[in-house]
């Protein structure tokens, strides 16, 4: 049976802001299963095209987001109060059309974006 002291509460006011790049920050929590994130991306902010075995989903609170998704290039336009459900292992991109807040939840929780192994998003050379 799981153990209720292994409860967590957070609150996003005190979870610290990593600036990943320029345009782009996020906050991160985490449970063994699953992550949620809030990402803040600057109007004209790209995510490279990139594909990870975590689902997601994007819940977009502010803002607006164009995502490119798969090789065929798919374009999809996701704005405030809508989600986007991206499957496991579809390569995706992503251009912020205004200054964006969304919600990200993965699972299982993105390891590259725990131990900064996310180079594409950094902008550096894998």
């Amino acid at each position: 049976m799981p153990d209720p002291k292994d409860v967590s509460h957070h609150r996003w006011d005190d979870v610290p802001l990593e600036e990943v790049k320029e345009g782009i920050g996020r906050k991160l929590v985490t449970g063994d299963r699953m992550m949620i994130a809030q990402v803040f991306l600057d109007r004209g902010a790209i995510v490279p095209m990139h594909a990870h075995e975590n689902e997601q989903l994007t819940y977009i609170l502010e803002g607006a987001l164009r995502f490119w998704i798969g090789e065929e290039r798919r374009e999809v336009v996701v704005r405030a109060g809508e989600v986007l459900h991206i499957p496991s292992g579809v390569p995706h991109e992503a251009e912020a059309l205004e200054d964006t807040l969304d919600v990200d939840v993965f699972s299982p929780p993105r390891q590259d974006w725990l131990d900064g192994t996310d180079s594409y998003l950094r902008g550096e050379k894998a």
